[in-house]
């Protein structure tokens, strides 16, 4: 698959992404030989979840793998001993 195939599939799904109710501009869309891969770093967990369900919904029937990190910016849940 170069994109071709399913090429308005992965264009909708980016458009989506770029300008649609998540705007996720962190998300990476490559096609790597016949998958589709999604890479990048998001705030919450929730966000990552809305990413994927947006992403079975866009690129069905398109196989895909994801690698999509949570950044964890929650405050430290104890003070750090400085030794």
């Amino acid at each position: 698959m170069s994109g071709g195939e399913y090429g308005y599939q992965i264009a909708r799904f980016r458009e989506r992404l770029t300008h649609g109710e998540v705007a996720e501009l962190g998300v990476r869309i490559e096609v790597r030989g016949e998958v589709v891969l999604l890479t990048g770093t998001l705030p919450t967990a929730d966000r990552r979840d809305e990413i994927l369900r947006i992403a079975e919904a866009e690129l069905a029937g398109i196989p895909f793998h994801e690698d999509l990190v949570v950044a964890g910016a929650d405050p430290p849940d104890r003070l750090e001993e400085l030794r």
